[in-house]
């Protein structure tokens, strides 16, 4: 059988854990700033882990991780 391709948009956005878990960056923090609030653009720095319920998609863009 023939290796599996890991997206490569996703080897850019996700980084696994020793855990096992995923983490991932905020979304909309790219533009159009002005009108986001400063606390708002504050609570979207940092990391998250991915959810649960998308682990099944990530696992699949991700099948050596």
């Amino acid at each position: 059988m023939p290796k599996m391709k890991t997206k490569s948009g996703a080897k850019k956005r996700l980084r696994v854990r020793g855990s096992g878990s995923v983490k991932r960056s905020h979304a909309f923090l790219r533009h159009i700033l002005t009108k986001k609030s400063t606390k708002r653009k504050r609570n979207l720095r940092g990391m998250e882990t991915v959810h649960e319920s998308n682990m099944g998609h990530v696992r699949a863009m991700l099948p050596y991780a």
